[in-house]
């Protein structure tokens, strides 16, 4: 099968090199060229240095971009030398607004549209171990769904178009108040005097475990904050969740305060360090 991946950033890179080693047809296409043929270089795939170029002949066609107008401007690019009958898979985290435009958009050229945002971070995406909230036309997911497992633990269909978005939003709003929580804990326990990673150890048994205080707590404990996923990006996706929380009444309060923590951080210099950063926060506050 020939696929086709628009975007290789820190989760593209390795996802289009998971689909290559799978031993599907890629073409992958990059804004800066150099990185679309260093990829090629490593993955023994093909580049093209167009969107249009990179779709020809693809029956599936993923991208993974940055925000709602990266998302249209690809898309709408793409669509338009998509084989008949082909699918768009977008991998971004985006509003789903854009999801449902660019399912309608898709829908009338005869061409399958899906919304799967990932979860899982740098680590999952180079281990194959992403999580996939998907949104779309069953149908359409299912000709999808062995493809996507290539780089996946984890793939469900939600519902319609901008589902995926919708499930993505739950997902970011969740994380945001266990990384407050784990940063408060911590922060609690050095100007108590305590042994972080002792504390960790007995703690992380019960019932305050969660896959944060598994894989973060020490590093916090360390000041390490360069595990991929920025205080940036994760502004960006809590923005797009309080968006549409004031479109369908739903009460964000904690998620609110969260965001504004990140504001603080990127005040302090850390707008590119991950998202377990809210510790140092607290610790210049």
């Amino acid at each position: 099968m020939k696929v086709a991946f628009l975007g290789l950033g820190v989760m593209g890179y390795p996802m289009a090199g998971h689909l290559q080693a799978a031993g599907y047809e890629v073409c992958v296409y990059n804004r800066t060229t150099a990185k679309a043929e260093q990829w090629a270089k490593q993955h023994g795939g093909r580049f093209d240095a167009t969107i249009s170029g990179a779709v020809q002949g693809a029956e599936l066609v993923m991208m993974c971009v940055g925000n709602d107008d990266d998302v249209r401007a690809v898309a709408y690019q793409a669509k338009d030398a998509m084989a008949p009958g082909s699918i768009l898979v977008d991998h971004t985290t985006a509003s789903a607004d854009v999801a449902r435009e660019l399912n309608q958009a898709l829908g009338a050229l005869g061409l399958g549209f899906l919304d799967a945002p990932i979860s899982g971070g740098q680590a999952g995406a180079e281990n194959g171990q992403l999580t996939i909230m998907v949104g779309g036309d069953e149908a359409v997911y299912q000709r999808a769904e062995a493809v996507l497992a290539t780089y996946a633990k984890q793939i469900k269909c939600l519902g319609d178009a901008g589902s995926g978005q919708l499930c993505k939003m739950v997902n970011q709003i969740c994380i945001a108040g266990v990384v407050q929580g784990l940063a408060e804990g911590i922060n609690f326990a050095q100007k108590a005097g305590l042994n972080v990673a002792d504390v960790v150890e007995v703690i992380s048994k019960g019932a305050a475990q969660s896959w944060q205080m598994e894989n973060r707590a020490l590093t916090m404990d360390k000041a390490q904050y360069d595990f991929g996923f920025a205080v940036d990006w994760m502004r960006k996706d809590l923005a797009i969740a309080l968006s549409e929380a004031r479109k369908n009444g739903s009460a964000l309060p904690l998620t609110a305060l969260v965001d504004q923590f990140y504001a603080d951080v990127q005040r302090l210099g850390g707008s590119r360090w991950d998202t377990s950063s809210l510790l140092v926060r607290l610790q210049n506050s």
